[in-house]
């Protein structure tokens, strides 16, 4: 839980633009999804260790994420919001943070020059948008 980045701030990001491109509106897309997901996981994990230390009853949804998350791999119920991956609990977290520091560039600094495509939710729409 200490390791996840802070969700961002979608109504001050719209602000920063006029009327949004294309590829802007893809990026608040993008945030949202994101936003989204960062929360579920922050709920999950805090409803798991609440669950833990018998503060609510362990529900089986709760059982599935702690046995993945003691497995090392990612949760199904996260996987639902994700985009598709295959790999371990380790790895899809820090593809995770990768995905957090592109969107957080494309925000305060500019739209990247070279786009890592699998680093956003739907790499179709961003195609999309520069067509």
């Amino acid at each position: 839980m200490d390791r996840l980045p802070d969700q961002f701030d979608i109504l001050n990001i719209k602000k920063k633009f006029e009327v949004p491109t294309p590829t802007q509106v893809v990026l608040l897309q993008e945030l949202e999804r994101f936003n989204f997901l960062a929360g579920l996981i922050l709920k999950s994990l805090k409803d798991l260790k609440r669950a833990l230390v018998g503060e609510i009853g362990m529900s089986q949804a709760l059982d599935e994420l702690a046995t993945s998350v003691f497995q090392g791999f990612v949760p199904a119920g996260w996987l639902k919001f994700a985009p598709q991956s295959l790999k371990n609990l380790v790895n899809w977290f820090e593809h995770f943070l990768r995905r957090h520091k592109q969107y957080k560039e494309w925000d305060e600094i500019e739209e990247p020059k070279v786009m890592w495509l699998s680093g956003l939710h739907i790499p179709e729409s961003y195609l999309t948008a520069l067509v």
